[in-house]
């Protein structure tokens, strides 16, 4: 092959790749559309966390608030509310945000479902 045949599939090759960007990420991007918080990224998890324990600290409803951090997986709400304490603290959440959490994290940790008696 001559090099004038490798500058064209050079150029075919950078055109193709840039045409598959345009495409890609201006005509038709990826819209995500009605998901489920479990896929959240930390640090979004830790602030719907968040959240859900000031919606907490106001109805003063632990089953509620179960229910709400059951979406994000299928740990326990506790321990849901322990890893997002976690990131809050070393990521600079702010006095009062980390003691929302703390209060939420007694809650989950004393929390027990409806229908299920503590011996």
């Amino acid at each position: 092959m001559t090099s004038s045949n490798w500058i064209k599939i050079l150029i075919a090759a950078l055109i193709g790749i840039a045409l598959g960007l345009v495409y890609g990420w201006v005509i038709a991007p990826v819209e995500y559309i009605d998901v489920t918080p479990n896929i959240l990224r930390e640090d979004y998890r830790a602030d719907y966390v968040l959240m859900v324990a000031e919606a907490n600290q106001n109805e003063q409803d632990p089953e509620t608030a179960a229910r709400r951090l059951a979406i994000l997986g299928s740990e326990s709400p506790a321990q849901i509310v322990a890893s997002s304490l976690d990131y809050a603290t070393n990521n600079g959440f702010t006095h009062n945000e980390i003691l929302l959490l703390q209060g939420l994290l007694t809650a989950m940790q004393t929390y027990q479902p409806q229908g299920i008696n503590a011996p």
